[in-house]
């Protein structure tokens, strides 16, 4: 089935996953390319793996504690003027970035990226997507996380390119300026969707009908995020300085990353499309333990193809799950409460990214390869497995007998 939209302007719910795609290709496409940048400025001010890696870190927690209070602003007034905050702090925090001279302005800048940059142009306004479209609106979801997916791709390969060019100080100015121009127009094209425009206006319109509370799907959900978020940071972070320290070029490092990414964006799009059909939660299972079982390889496989085929396998289950993520809260609360409950998982999402890429770095540091940073992202996929379990059997217990729809 296909997405039905809410209001009689289809074309403007479509026109909202464009620009949606669009602002989140680029939040996510800086947050990639930490991994790009990492060695460089490694080799430039003497920083270790795990301090370097720290950046991604800073970004994660960032977006993770001030997601909550934009959040929070999304369900009171409306999402209207993010893209265009986070379009000019997006630009200014890249363009400081090529001035850093010190860790700390490094750490500041990342710090300013993620919480008014990442933290406005992603979860508020998925939020806002979801409810442009009143049923399945997996697809929608989808292809607006897509985007996500295809920023992590192009953003690091052309930063690669760049620095190998023009070196990295230069590389942060061109992505500054091209970051203004692409998303800045496009912030203003934002508008609220109608039905949460209701829903925050009208206390009683709404009847919502799943078997759990709002507060505990979103306990259940927030603590297997932060260890599938864990598993998923340490190839988004740490793969390309892997590859580079197997000999290879930071061009192909890059171009692996991007490949992986692009599967990525398949995978969001059918992602959503599958929970349309199979159903949220199963389809977040089924993503976790393609993410699970491919992520302990990376340091292990030999040859290009190869490589290559476990990019693509990892990217496309990754970025499933971020899609079912999205679509478990959007189909499991209520709409007046979506932007904050979206905010609230990706607090301990953005947590467990950042502690992921930091421990990827820290055990590189400890051990002098990646094997052991790999195989704890791994062991962090299976905890996320038998949480996701756990809620699973939660829900079916709590579901009425009646042969009315399984919400998992």
């Amino acid at each position: 089935m296909t997405a039905r939209v809410e209001n009689a302007n289809p074309t403007y719910a479509w026109l909202m996953v464009a620009v949606v795609f669009t602002i989140s290709a680029l939040a996510f496409g800086a947050l990639g390319s930490i991994s790009v940048f990492m060695k460089p400025l490694a080799a430039e001010f003497g920083w270790g793996r795990g301090q370097t890696s720290l950046g991604y870190t800073t970004i994660s927690f960032s977006s993770a504690i001030f997601g909550i209070l934009w959040g929070y602003v999304a369900d009171r007034y409306g999402t209207r003027w993010f893209g265009v905050i986070a379009a000019i702090v997006m630009s200014f925090s890249l363009f400081m970035l090529s001035k850093q001279s010190s860790i700390l302005e490094f750490y500041a800048y990342h710090f300013l990226f993620g919480a008014f940059g990442t933290a406005m142009a992603t979860t508020p306004l998925y939020a806002n997507v979801g409810f442009w479209f009143r049923s399945n609106p997996g697809l929608a979801l989808g292809i607006a996380a897509a985007g996500g997916a295809v920023g992590q791709a192009l953003v690091p390969y052309l930063s690669g390119l760049g620095i190998t060019t023009f070196g990295w100080r230069e590389t942060y100015q061109y992505l500054a300026v091209t970051y203004l121009i692409i998303a800045l127009p496009i912030g203003f094209l934002i508008r609220e969707s109608p039905w949460r425009e209701r829903a925050r206006l009208e206390t009683d319109m709404e009847v919502r009908e799943f078997p759990l509370s709002e507060v505990e799907v979103i306990v259940w959900i927030s603590l297997a995020v932060i260890f599938c978020c864990n598993c998923m940071a340490v190839p988004i972070v740490h793969l390309v300085p892997m590859l580079t320290d197997q000999g290879n070029t930071l061009e192909y490092g890059a171009r692996v990353l991007m490949i992986l990414m692009l599967a990525g964006t398949l995978g969001r799009i059918l992602g959503g499309k599958l929970a349309d059909t199979l159903g949220a939660l199963p389809t977040y299972m089924l993503m976790s333990f393609g993410q699970t079982i491919s992520v302990f390889w990376f340091p292990h496989v030999e040859g290009t193809t190869a490589l290559y085929l476990l990019a693509v396998f990892f990217g496309f289950t990754y970025s499933g799950v971020m899609s079912s993520i999205l679509i478990c809260t959007r189909m499991m609360v209520s709409a007046r409460f979506a932007g904050r409950a979206m905010s609230i998982t990706s607090f301990f999402g953005w947590g467990g990214m950042g502690i992921g890429g930091f421990l990827g770095g820290y055990y590189f540091d400890l051990t002098g390869d990646y094997i052991w940073s790999f195989g704890f992202a791994s062991a962090a996929g299976v905890v996320n497995l038998i949480l996701l379990a756990l809620f699973y059997l939660r829900i079916k217990s709590c579901e009425e007998p009646s042969p009315g729809a399984s919400y998992a």
